[in-house]
């Protein structure tokens, strides 16, 4: 077990750690208990009953969150011609096309979402090995695989984020940060659990959302009813 600091210690005293809470009071914990000197970013992860060793029960999409993360993303968008002219106006920080690919080939990774139109997957593809592990892969599931750059681009500045079960079957997305309004973490936290619950597989077996935790950064996690995750 990791050594735990006194304020992460004093966090887990203030609650019932074992209880399950709604999802206002839960996120009412955590907001209570963030006691870290910066602004703490809240996550939620969901627990869920699928087998991601099976292709009909990987679940990926992407949301656009109404209130947004509390963090601005830089975007690079491989693109050429009008569409990159699109893509600057669009508010991305990178444009470009091969020179982009050459720039990653030599260890630059100076951006935290990459989208790419189509017709430059061909050359994007070079890339797989290099942004594939790091999650930065552009992919059409998440909406950042299209010809409507200026939609990509705006879509993600204005919060939009991806999720994505791993192998363990748990989807991690952060909501905000501690110093969201409470119902602007809980408007965020339901887009989000809708989703979840809306992109359950038809070959799931048994309970599908098997346990709910909502955590900010440095603080211990409380866990919500799964039953009433909505």
């Amino acid at each position: 077990m990791p050594k735990r600091g006194k304020k992460y210690l004093d966090a887990l005293k203030a609650f019932d750690n074992q209880a399950l809470y709604e999802p206002t009071e839960a996120i009412g914990v955590v907001k209570t208990n963030a006691k870290a000197k910066f602004d703490e970013t809240v996550e939620v992860a969901f627990k869920l009953g699928i087998d991601t060793r099976h292709a009909d029960q990987q679940i990926r999409g992407a949301v656009v969150l109404p209130h947004g993360t509390g963090k601005t993303l830089t975007v690079l968008v491989f693109a050429k011609g009008e569409k990159a002219k699109e893509a600057e106006a669009a508010g991305a920080e990178f444009v470009g096309a091969e020179d982009m690919v050459e720039k990653i080939q030599q260890g630059w990774f100076g951006f935290d979402v990459a989208v790419a139109t189509p017709d430059m997957m061909g050359t994007v593809g070079k890339l797989g090995k290099l942004l594939g592990p790091k999650g930065l892969m552009p992919n059409p599931k998440t909406g950042t695989v299209s010809f409507d750059v200026d939609r990509a681009v705006k879509e993600i500045k204005a919060g939009k984020v991806e999720y994505r079960a791993d192998k363990a079957g748990i989807i991690h997305v952060p909501i905000g940060k501690v110093s969201f309004e409470q119902d602007k973490l809980m408007a965020n936290y339901k887009t989000i659990a809708e989703v979840v619950m809306k992109a359950k597989p038809a070959a799931a077996k048994g309970q599908y959302v098997r346990s709910v935790t909502v955590s900010s950064t440095m603080g211990p996690g409380v866990k919500i009813n799964p039953l009433k995750i909505v």
